[in-house]
């Protein structure tokens, strides 16, 4: 059933003014893609070169990751290897231990939410400190991103000036864009100058050169880097890609379909640790090695984590990320869920119009509706079905059966349209929600047929 993400999607757009300004902040975003794609004569052959690259490195992974791990350690990285998110968390606190390392300045990273990495070594005494900026606002409020690209999109400019008045004593009222990125610019330099190990995600792995390559915008992953002598990477084992020819079709489409940007202002890459410092990947299963042997979704192992299924999604712009019971929304959020637990996230794909506006703007050309609607077809197989809604199958299944019951409902289908108002629009019309009736016409079309009302031209076409 629904009733999860339905409920939460409903006091999201009960605030109205709220769901509009989501909606078009994120619809903005997408037009800007759509200019930097169109600017590009070649997008289509990126798009089917990505996923076709991407394809061709998940079904031979066990290749590109011993070549991955073979030359990251000779360049003198410390490989460790996690089955799932327990091994990962208990690997990053061994090595921070080790250290005797009590703060930890972390830049963005998805997989460390998945792991709920922050809150096993917050509990175990280690200051954790998200040093980009939309996280570090979500840190201080406690809460999730609601975006993978842009964590606190959900927020607006005076909601996080009244945060950093109480939070970094900022000046009363003053939500000023620029003066609130200094005084949290400020408000983290301090952080970063005291940590004792920094952590960051990874966007690629070049197998080739055992590189690892982070995207960002603010340069905070640098800074981290560049100071403590601790940098440990967080890094699921689909992010693997052959070589850097591989990573110029990437880092061409990733910004592009995320933010609308030609790159991003940083492109990071780390291959071996600092003089005198020590730099340890984290290669991460957790689930991932089960979707390679699924033939029905092993695509969403392709998703670089660009966010634009989001951006374009009418349903995620209207009902927020915060409606989605799995930690990632939108259409890829969906499907990593439904694949982690049917059970436990099933509510979730009641959260698509099935519009396809995902697969035409997903740079690697992931399936992402066609999975949600298999996942529809095998939710009564979880016992996740709605009851009303097959109440309602089971109904339609009977009347077109039936052709005499049929035609006689369309006989009079029009006397709904001289109903009271009350009649149509209550609670049992959940269509009826936002949204007014179509007019049933006077005729069907095989009445018009009948009465020779339809006329067939030579080419074959229908006229009236």
């Amino acid at each position: 059933m629904s009733t999860k993400h339905t409920k939460a999607a409903d006091r999201f757009i009960a605030n109205k003014e709220q769901e509009t300004w989501h909606n078009e902040t994120l619809w903005m975003v997408r037009e800007k893609r759509d200019r930097m794609a169109m600017a590009i004569p070649e997008w289509e052959h990126l798009r089917e070169l990505a996923a076709k690259v991407k394809m061709h490195t998940i079904t031979h992974l066990d290749q590109y990751l011993e070549k991955f791990v073979s030359n990251a350690e000779s360049n003198g990285v410390i490989i460790h290897w996690a089955k799932d998110a327990a091994e990962h968390n208990q690997i990053v606190y061994d090595i921070l231990s080790k250290h005797n390392v009590k703060k930890l300045v972390k830049s963005k990273s998805m997989l460390t939410e998945e792991c709920h990495l922050n809150p096993y070594l917050i509990d175990r005494g280690i200051d954790v400190v998200e040093s980009d900026l939309g996280e570090r606002i979500l840190q201080l409020m406690n809460e999730p991103p609601s975006h993978i690209v842009m964590p606190a999109i959900h927020l607006k400019r005076q909601e996080v000036g009244k945060l950093f008045e109480d939070k970094l004593h900022t000046e009363k009222d003053n939500s000023d864009p620029t003066y609130l990125t200094r005084a949290a610019r400020q408000h983290l330099r301090n952080e970063f100058l005291t940590a004792g190990a920094s952590m960051t995600g990874a966007n690629f792995g070049v197998a080739e050169t055992g590189d690892v390559v982070v995207c960002t915008n603010e340069g905070n992953a640098d800074m981290g880097t560049s100071l403590p002598k601790v940098h440990i990477v967080s890094m699921g084992i689909e992010k693997i890609i052959p070589d850097h020819r591989a990573l110029s079709v990437y880092t061409r489409l990733l910004a592009r379909s995320a933010t609308g940007q030609p790159v991003t202002t940083y492109t990071s890459h780390f291959r071996k640790p600092r003089k005198g410092c020590e730099m340890h990947i984290v290669l991460v299963d957790n689930g991932r090695s089960g979707i390679l042997g699924n033939k029905e979704h092993i695509q969403t192992l392709k998703c670089i984590r660009c966010g634009a299924c989001m951006n374009t999604c009418p349903v995620y712009r209207r009902s927020g990320g915060y409606s989605y019971t799995y930690f990632i929304p939108g259409p890829i959020g969906i499907n990593l869920g439904m694949l982690k637990s049917p059970e436990e996230y099933a509510d979730n794909v009641s959260a698509c119009s099935l519009c396809y506006s995902c697969n035409n703007v997903c740079p690697v050309k992931i399936d992402l509706a066609d999975q949600i609607y298999r996942w529809r077809q095998n939710l009564d197989s979880f016992h996740k079905a709605d009851k009303m809604k097959k109440i309602m199958s089971w109904g339609m299944k009977f009347l077109f059966m039936h052709p005499a019951l049929y035609k006689t409902g369309l006989k009079f289908a029009p006397v709904v349209n001289h109903l009271p108002r009350f009649m149509l629009y209550n609670g049992l019309n959940d269509w009826g929600k936002g949204r007014e009736l179509p007019q049933f016409a006077s005729e069907s079309f095989t009445e018009m047929w009948k009465k020779g009302k339809v006329q067939t031209n030579k080419a074959g076409s229908d006229e009236q």
